[in-house]
């Protein structure tokens, strides 16, 4: 009898540590994450009706009311303020004014057209020019003076194939910052073949200027030495001898709203439904530009709809069967102006802050190859908390089996992309932080990220990865302790 009881209370027990295994490897809801429901959403919020949802308009302001509608529809509490979906904030936003001037002799380049200033501060110059071959940047007489010089990809290190966008910032950062260290007063760079292919859509972001939260130190702006692109038919004027370079930029400044949309699952534990699994993604794109070309609504389909969709499906997951953690989804407004949105509720939280557990970011994942994707904050300096990463890649493996990029999360990558979405405020704040996402490809912020070009299958398996993920930590009767002295290269 007693032998019995024994075998009976072993069985018993093998047969609840199966069943625990189970609910592991299979969270109860991963059905309730289907591709079509991230298709039909896909369309309707990367579609025209929305303009690109560029913060601080009235676009940015729909697109957070369908998001609120969506939640409701779901079932998720509302979490932001005055029992409400949404968690308002103002941002500053600093902008070149049409009567700043730049002139060299007697002709006068007008902005965004024949010149380019890439930095958004005030800046009064009238120096001499003085011309240089670019591997002569150890001159001895660039102090007091405007230097000018050829852009060249040569010595840039790229390691990867930057779109055109990005390789004026990558040259100004390796040639500028030397020159002015030395005393330039100002850098022009004559535009090369890279540079030109890039103009237009260079010139549609900065003659917006930049963003900042109000009250944050980059709300207000001082004097720097400006740096300037102009195009290769200025090269005769910048050669000539004696000639001035006069550049007088001043700044106008505009205030505006913008919103985080937030929605609460509640878990089922007593004591654990007190603290959050955070799923993070933002709402906003770059709005309507004027650019050459036959479209000019950059509608975001992967930046960032397709995540946004995303934690839709995992909401309706945590709704259908609730962890014993609670599950907060926050739809961050303004991340392209400098990740505001993040920013303002890492430090003014709508539940405790020491209730976060851990933030499981998406931005960008329903493009290129079909097997492939990264999980950002999982190798040092980046990694934050090696039990979340051990989660996220045993979720992985237990799910859509990624081959996983890690040349993304390397410190000396050229393209910073860990230091570029919503989770890295979370992540400076010592919460667990991790950050999904499919990478960069060459429509990125462009007016052909659209939704006829997605994979709406990848977003599906990315999006059960990290329910998978959040699921073991909604379960877990401990949550995932922060690495010590963990600490950015920047």
């Amino acid at each position: 009898m007693k032998y019995q009881l024994f075998l009976l209370l072993t069985l018993t027990l093998i047969s609840c540590a199966h069943a625990q295994t189970a609910t592991a490897q299979t969270p109860p809801a991963l059905s309730s994450i289907r591709q079509q429901d991230i298709k039909t959403d896909i369309f309707d919020m990367a579609g025209d009706h929305f303009r690109g949802r560029e913060a601080g308009t009235l676009d940015e302001m729909k697109i957070a009311v369908w998001l609120a509608e969506k939640a409701r529809a779901i079932g998720l509490r509302p979490g932001g303020d005055d029992g409400t979906y949404f968690q308002f904030f103002s941002m500053v936003r600093n902008r070149i004014s049409a009567a700043s001037t730049i002139s060299i002799g007697n002709h006068t380049f007008p902005l965004w057209t024949e010149a380019l200033l890439p930095q958004t501060a005030p800046a009064t110059v009238d120096a001499p020019i003085l011309f240089i071959d670019r591997t002569d940047t150890n001159r001895t007489d660039i102090k007091g003076k405007v230097v000018a010089l050829v852009a060249s990809p040569e010595g840039l290190n790229l390691q990867v194939s930057l779109p055109p966008r990005r390789y004026m910032g990558l040259v100004a950062r390796r040639y500028a910052t030397g020159l002015l260290n030395k005393g330039a007063v100002a850098v022009i760079f004559i535009a090369d073949p890279l540079a030109e292919a890039g103009w237009a859509l260079n010139a549609s972001y900065a003659d917006h200027g930049t963003y900042a939260n109000d009250g944050d130190p980059g709300s207000t702006l001082t004097e720097r030495a400006p740096v300037l692109w102009l195009h290769e038919s200025a090269l005769p004027f910048v050669k000539t001898p004696s000639q001035n370079l006069k550049a007088n930029i001043s700044i106008e400044h505009f205030l505006y709203p913008s919103v985080n949309v937030i929605g609460i699952q509640d878990g089922t534990d007593p004591t654990l439904k007190k603290e959050y699994v955070v799923f993070s993604g933002h709402l906003d794109h770059d709005g309507v530009r004027n650019i050459p070309g036959p479209d000019s609504i950059f509608n975001g389909a992967d930046d960032n709809a397709s995540v946004n969709v995303a934690l839709m499906a995992i909401a309706r997951a945590f709704h259908k069967q609730p962890g014993r953690r609670s599950a907060l989804f926050i739809w961050h407004g303004a991340e392209e102006r400098g990740l505001l949105g993040s920013r303002w509720y890492a430090i003014h939280p709508t539940v405790p802050a020491s209730s976060l557990v851990a933030v499981l970011n998406g931005d960008m994942i329903g493009r290129n190859s079909p097997d492939s994707a990264a999980l950002l904050g999982s190798i040092p300096p980046h990694r934050n908390s090696s039990e979340l990463v051990a989660m996220g890649l045993a979720a992985n493996q237990e799910g859509p089996k990624f081959l996983l990029d890690t040349n993304y999360d390397k410190a000396s990558h050229v393209e910073g992309w860990y230091f570029r979405s919503d989770h890295l405020p979370y992540a400076r704040a010592g919460i667990p932080a991790l950050f999904f996402t499919s990478l960069l490809h060459p429509d990125y912020h462009t007016p052909r990220d659209e939704p006829s070009r997605i994979d709406t299958e990848k977003i599906t398996r990315i999006a059960q990865w990290m329910y998978r993920t959040g699921w073991k930590l909604a379960m877990s009767d401990k949550r995932p302790a922060l690495d010590p002295n963990f600490k950015l290269e920047r």
